[in-house]
């Protein structure tokens, strides 16, 4: 094996992240942000009468709610923290001799912890009520809709859920990088051989492969997903209760709507996990080793 270098701490991983975020959450990333939300909050829905319900909020555009501000300050802060704690936390990992399926697992959980209680919560919440709230009426801005539920909750409101979010960021990013790690290592043997320096060889299209096989595998935890939305949805239910845990919004889902319920949305959310991991994995990794040459 190859021999691992200290890394410096880089202060191009913090704005290649940002970029990274930013191009995924404003192209592909927020209409499966908004697919699996629609579909997470409001169980009863087929596919196809959430794709009615979110293009009447305004067509095309519907597909893209809650993108500005919220998606973008979120995206803009997520990313950075992303790929400069894993990438600290994997290289840490493999100096102690942990495998690159170990090291990618270790670097996705210190990531996604650090994205959870840095960056997302509050931003999470606000897409989700963007989504979820009633819309008929006068329409109200975002932030007027935050500064409510500030007054009235205080920080805990508008950062409600974020421990149900570190819970799902933790256990999506170990299994994107995991999955990843060790699916590039499997492709690399297969094609290269495993000589000391057969993952000099690997291909962007290695890699992308690697990416999407992860993305889409992560997908495992999406009942903890769908408990994320419900914590933090503004849809009105009788018999909801209105201060929800991890547990109670557990019980509720599976009260409601079976184990079923817990995996409502998993479609959109797999094309949001490839297109995620694509970006933040595969292209991160060409282009930190792009800057590293350079």
């Amino acid at each position: 094996m190859p021999s691992l270098e200290k890394k410096p701490i880089s202060y191009q991983n913090l704005l290649l992240g940002a970029t990274l975020n930013l191009f995924e959450v404003s192209t592909l990333g927020q209409p499966f942000e908004v697919i699996k939300t629609q579909l997470a909050a409001n169980r009863g829905q087929s596919l196809k009468s959430a794709l009615t319900t979110i293009y009447g909020r305004g067509g095309v555009l519907g597909f893209y709610q809650g993108l500005i501000p919220w998606a973008w300050i979120e995206a803009s802060t997520k990313g950075a923290v992303l790929l400069f704690t894993a990438s600290e936390c994997e290289h840490r990992a493999r100096a102690m001799g942990a495998s690159p399926f170990l090291g990618g697992i270790a670097g996705g959980m210190g990531g996604g912890i650090a994205q959870a209680y840095t960056t997302m919560g509050i931003c999470t919440f606000m897409k989700t009520v963007e989504v979820t709230r009633h819309k008929s009426g006068a329409k109200e801005s975002t932030f007027k809709i935050a500064g409510d539920i500030f007054r009235k909750e205080g920080f805990a409101g508008i950062n409600k859920g974020v421990n149900a979010v570190a819970v799902r960021q933790c256990t999506n990013w170990a299994s994107r990088f995991g999955i990843t790690r060790f699916a590039q290592d499997a492709i690399i043997k297969a094609r290269y051989g495993t000589g000391p320096d057969a993952h000099t060889h690997a291909s962007a299209a290695d890699k992308a492969l690697a990416s999407v096989l992860g993305g889409s595998l992560s997908c495992w935890n999406q009942p903890i997903e769908v408990i994320r939305v419900e914590m933090q949805s503004q849809v009105k239910t009788v018999g909801r209760p209105e201060k929800m845990t991890i547990a109670t919004a557990a019980r509720w889902i599976y009260t409601q709507n079976g184990i079923r319920g817990f995996y409502r949305g998993v479609l959109p959310r797999i094309g949001l996990g490839m297109w995620q991991t694509l970006c933040m994995v595969a292209l991160g990794d060409h282009f930190r080793a792009l800057f590293k040459t350079n």
